[in-house]
Formats: C-alpha cells, structure tokens, sequence
C-alpha cells in the first residue's frame, strides 16, 4: 500500500485487506477516483447492457465524490473505500485518515492529552500504534436523516500524535465508519471492526 505523505516530511503505510482502495485527497484524487469506476466498469460490462454500464458508472461517480467531499471536509488525507464484495456483498464502510494541526498549550504534552481523552471520554481505551501510546475510541451512532444518516453506524477513531524533532507536529486520526449489515450491535459489524482493528495493527510511520 503506498504511504500518503503528510506535514513535516513524515508519513504512514498500511496494509489493507483485498478489494479495498486508496483515494488520496491532496492531489491524484480524480485519477484514483476514475481508475476505481473503470475497473468497477469492466467487471459488471459483461453482465449489463451498455447503457446500464454507463448508467452504473456515473452513480459510482457521484457517491465516490460524496464521499470525498465529506473526507476532505474532515482535513483527510487520504480516504480507504471498499470496491469489490466481501462474501457477494458490497459493504458500506470507509477509512478516512486525517490530519489535525491543534496546538498545544505550553507545558502540556501529547501523553497528558491522551490521559484527558481517556478519562474524559466513554468508550476510549489505550492503545499502541507503532510503539506510541494513542487512543481507540468505539461508538454507535443514531440515524439523523437531517445530517444524511438515514441509519445507525458504527464509528471507531484511532488517535495518535505525529513524532516530530521538536514542537507540537499535530495528530493523525485514523477513523472508520460503517452500516454493517443495517445492525451497529450485530455480529457482522463487529466482524468489520475487528477488520479494522486488524489493520490498524500494520500501521506503520515512515520518516524521509
């Protein structure tokens, strides 16, 4: 999996399981965003009349720049979507990995912050990411049709502050989301997370 390059020369790599796809959000997005459409294209072309492949095409468009619209709002870096079923099924889920430039106050560290986030927040625990404390926070979500949730997700973010030589280098956030099978309690969305918590495992930083 290619690293995304972030602030301050540093970067990151993760290994993802088959089927899933990278789409950079600072620059190449439009490129990663065409390559997914045209081999989604050419998988179903055999089974559909052309005009339902163009059809199919341009659906997949708009929701793949939906969702790297919301990505990008989020400061991602990069957005992980999955593109070719698991088990038959297509699954509603992403990975979107942002930076988050927050300055800290003078004479508090990142491990004080990371106590904070753990005592004031429910559903948080610590976790190691390559060798660094960060923090795992897990929740459900309620459907709000207003802000376009039309169903309950599940939501887990891993929290992690960038290494850096000196000064405050910002926090990356690692954040997954998911409808699993319509249930954010039953058995096939925790599979997903488990996925997750998985990957979350081949985090690598990578300095240049």
């Amino acid at each position: 999996m290619p690293p995304a390059d972030i602030k301050n020369a540093f970067g990151y790599t993760l290994v993802l399981p088959p089927g899933w796809a990278r789409i950079p959000l600072r620059e190449g997005t439009q490129e990663a965003v065409k390559t997914i459409v045209d081999e989604a294209a050419e998988r179903v072309s055999a089974d559909l009349p052309k005009d339902k492949v163009a059809d199919a095409r341009m659906e997949l468009y708009r929701r793949l720049n939906a969702s790297v619209k919301e990505a990008q709002r989020r400061d991602g870096v990069d957005l992980y979507l999955p593109v070719e079923p698991m088990h038959g099924y297509l699954i509603a889920a992403s990975i979107v990995v942002a930076k988050v430039d927050t300055a800290l106050r003078e004479g508090v560290g990142g491990q004080d912050v990371l106590t904070q986030l753990l005592a004031d927040s429910a559903g948080s625990e610590p976790v190691e990411m390559d060798g660094a404390t960060a923090v795992r926070k897990e929740r459900t979500m309620p459907a709000d049709p207003k802000k376009d949730a039309e169903a309950p997700s599940k939501h887990v973010d891993y929290l992690v502050q960038v290494p850096s030589s000196g000064g405050d280098s910002g926090w990356l956030v690692v954040s997954f989301s998911t409808l699993g099978d319509g249930n954010p309690e039953g058995d096939f969305t925790e599979i997903l997370v488990e996925l997750f918590d998985a990957v979350m495992t081949t985090f690598r930083w990578r300095t240049e």
